[in-house]
């Protein structure tokens, strides 16, 4: 059976609107999915590290990921981020996506207690063999601690028909490479930094799972789509032209400064939960001004 392919082009790795009481608002959720699909995003990737799934109790992250299947009904591919440190939760959060009709799910690597390569095999295949739909490997070794070498998802791919995708936030293009080069290709390689869309792409990648798409969807879905279309040079001058917006997008540890660049933009994005705090005064200065060099606003 051939590997099947969840989406091309920009994913927007999704906020979560937050009250002022920290508690979800579901129709600002809403409101936001709407503005990503009429902006052009090509998938929508609910509860990963940038929708503060860390600070979700369990019963929240999966009535956030079937609010979002729900009201999306599937205009656009959604994929739920169902990773977890402990192997058994990410199977039962895997199969719950499933059974509210999830076009994918996003696994990060185990943090904190981390895991062995042969750790990782087991881990992921006992997610692969728990469900059907296809899964997207997560690799961010700056969170986790843990990085998937390219020989394991190599080996992963050929054991399992449905490890289809590996967003990559390695930022680390050597690695990259290898990894296609180890799965012959065989696998869908989604950038996790908004600003190696282009390189990645550039080495047969499908697109990116996106921050940026936020707060400029149609901008990130034009590099992805003109790179797809045969306008490398397109591509690349949107990418350069949209780099000081990424950079200032990730002046703190993400999702802090889109969250705040979302409520400039209007949305009511709210606070972020704790640990997660409030941005610096300079450092909103800066998330504004390059949202109005952009464009944006």
């Amino acid at each position: 059976m051939g590997k099947k392919t969840i989406f091309t082009g920009a994913g927007v790795a999704i906020v979560t609107p937050f009250n002022a009481d920290g508690s979800i608002n579901y129709d600002e959720f809403g409101r936001i999915i709407e503005d990503q699909i009429s902006g052009g995003t090509d998938a929508i990737i609910v509860c990963g590290t940038t929708g503060e799934s860390a600070t979700m109790t369990e019963e929240e992250h999966m009535d956030v990921v079937k609010y979002c299947i729900d009201k999306v009904n599937k205009r656009v591919p959604v994929v739920a981020g169902t990773g977890s440190n402990c192997t058994a939760t990410a199977v039962k959060l895997s199969k719950i996506a499933e059974e509210y009709g999830a076009d994918g799910i996003l696994s990060v690597t185990p943090y904190y207690n981390k895991a062995t390569q042969a750790g990782l095999v087991a881990h992921f295949g006992a997610i692969a063999e728990a469900i059907n739909i296809p899964i997207i490997l997560y690799n961010v070794p700056s969170r986790t601690g843990c990085n998937i070498q390219p020989e394991t998802v190599a080996e992963l791919v050929k054991k399992y028909d449905n490890i289809v995708g590996l967003k990559d936030a390695t930022g680390n293009l050597s690695q990259t490479a290898n990894t296609v080069l180890a799965t012959n290709g065989e696998i869908d390689i989604y950038s996790g930094n908004d600003d190696q869309i282009v390189p990645i792409m550039s080495l047969g990648g499908k697109g990116v799972i996106s921050v940026l798409s936020n707060v400029a969807p149609k901008q990130t879905h034009d590099i992805c789509a003109e790179f797809l279309n045969g306008n490398v040079e397109k591509s690349r001058e949107l990418q350069i032209k949209y780099l000081p917006l990424i950079h200032a997008l990730f002046c703190e540890v993400n999702p802090i400064p889109v969250k705040y660049a979302m409520n400039l933009k209007g949305f009511a994005a709210g606070p972020t939960r704790l640990p997660l705090t409030e941005m610096s005064d300079a450092h909103k200065k800066l998330v504004e001004d390059e949202m109005k060099a952009a464009g944006i606003i």
